[in-house]
């Protein structure tokens, strides 16, 4: 997924409290966008990255719900129980609900706040849905993935509007459904009260789905059939972009406004995203699972536009960093640093450390302890990395499928997959491809490095990751995914 975020400063009142919105596409690959693989077509995104700063070490979580669930809460995931997979629909699992949320602590401060896309946060119980979260409105679905026309996810339909169901825009393309709601929001927006709109789109989660023209006009180069159905995807996206940015532009908002863009985890090369030169994907803690394509973007709010920002940050300091932004102060503990210095001055970032994650279910694939830190340049990884669909471990370098329409594979049985009590440390500054386990030479930051893991895990709540419910069945909800049943 991916993320961009909008503050926009709208006469005196939005001068002390930005208006904000949220932008978050789904599985987008760090070679995803053309600024790293020019076969792509994303001509909004660059333009932004390239007169913005880059920030080329913005830290997500490997899956969907628990990047989410670190944007709302600012906790890492093994401190609110989502550090297994992603929330599935038949299973009593949610981000808990005495966490404060993002757009709660910016409603104590006078926002509206709007959602619109996707939650993946919960929905077994109304109070664990958008609208009970924090946000005034929502328009979207709850679960992970479903058909980007018939909003169908597997047996039932998943589309609301607020806790209505949404019947209307059955059959139309979600990019476009998800665009256009936000310029609804936009263009009706009072803006003597400042604006949070949280835009989490499908794009570019599979299936793999665009209307036709997307690869014809702008993908038809590449020959590769399922990375040119990618890149129609990724440029639909890019299109969806550039309207709603359009729209701020004739609103005048994008004058004095921030923009920050990231994904929610790393592609899945399995489903055509790509990751290259880094190693890994999607579900996995290797840097191409979890080191996130990101940006932000000013026309008068940085002193440094048009660099690359190297400054550690992960998804949990968005919440304190847009808190920061809007005059405000996130709640106490959260794992959360405000990085809005560092962005706005480019001054060194505040973060030296922080956890891809640790998780300890085993459930027939998965060991029952892996974890991966970081601590400045140092990453240590103990047990596998991840597991990818069909048990695979993706452990190796995925070069992008050429425009000939050849793929180079990688033989996934050329790297042993570690058992629970492997280590491995690597130095990310000197090898951000992760090619070298140096434990063996540097026998003291390995030990070091350990006994901090151990600190973490002492922190560690148990995953909330229950059986499947047959309450939730949507034969029970008229054939709709349903609140209602936890």
């Amino acid at each position: 997924m991916l993320m961009v975020v909008v503050l926009s400063f709208s006469g005196v009142i939005a001068a002390d409290k930005p208006h904000i919105l949220f932008i978050v596409a789904d599985d987008l690959g760090w070679n995803d966008v053309d600024w790293r693989d020019p076969n792509m077509h994303t001509p909004t995104l660059s333009r932004m990255a390239r007169q913005g700063i880059i920030l080329n070490s913005s830290y997500v979580q490997p899956l969907c719900s628990p990047s989410r669930s670190a944007f709302m809460s600012g906790y890492f995931p093994f401190h609110t129980g989502l550090q297994h997979g992603v929330i599935m629909p038949e299973q009593k699992a949610y981000l808990p609900a005495n966490l404060t949320t993002l757009p709660q602590s910016l409603k104590d401060l006078g926002y509206a706040t709007h959602a619109v896309g996707k939650w993946h946060l919960g929905f077994c119980n109304w109070k664990y849905t958008p609208t009970f979260r924090g946000f005034d409105s929502f328009l979207g679905y709850y679960n992970a993935a479903e058909d980007y026309y018939t909003h169908m996810a597997g047996r039932g339909y998943d589309f609301r509007q607020d806790t209505a169901v949404d019947k209307d825009d059955a059959g139309k393309y979600s990019a476009y459904t998800f665009a256009e709601r936000a310029q609804v929001l936009i263009g009706q927006h009072n803006t003597s009260q400042p604006l949070f709109l949280y835009l989490a789109f499908q794009s570019v989660h599979g299936p793999l789905e665009v209307p036709a023209v997307y690869e014809n006009v702008f993908c038809g180069h590449i020959q590769n059939e399922t990375r040119r159905t990618k890149c129609g995807m990724v440029a639909i996206l890019d299109e969806a972009i550039a309207n709603i940015t359009g729209h701020l532009e004739d609103t005048g908002l994008i004058d004095n406004m921030l923009i920050v863009f990231t994904t929610d985890n790393g592609g899945p090369v399995w489903d055509a995203g790509n990751n290259w030169p880094l190693r890994g994907a999607k579900a996995t803690m290797w840097e191409g699972g979890t080191r996130g394509t990101a940006f932000v973007y000013s026309k008068n709010l940085f002193q440094n536009k048009g660099t690359v920002h190297k400054g550690m940050m992960h998804a949990v300091d968005w919440f304190p960093t847009m808190m920061t932004a809007a005059g405000g102060s996130p709640p106490p503990g959260i794992d959360g640093v405000s990085q809005w210095e560092s962005l706005t001055t480019g001054s060194p970032s505040p973060r030296s450390e922080f956890v891809y994650n640790m998780d300890a279910i085993e459930d027939g694939q998965k060991p029952a302890f892996h974890a991966a830190i970081r601590s400045g340049d140092w990453k240590l990884m103990q047990g596998p990395a991840g597991m990818g669909p069909a048990g695979i471990p993706y452990n190796g370098w995925y070069p992008v499928p050429g425009v000939d329409g050849e793929q180079e594979e990688f033989d996934e049985s050329a790297v042993e997959d570690p058992g629970p009590d492997d280590y491995q440390l690597f130095n990310i500054k000197e090898d951000p491809t992760e090619h070298h386990d140096v434990k063996d030479k540097y026998p003291d930051v390995l030990a070091k490095m350990k006994a901090r893991l151990a600190e973490w895990r002492q922190t560690m709540v148990p995953a909330n990751f229950p059986e499947n419910d047959p309450a939730a069945n949507p034969e029970h909800y008229g054939g709709t995914w349903t609140p209602g049943w936890c």
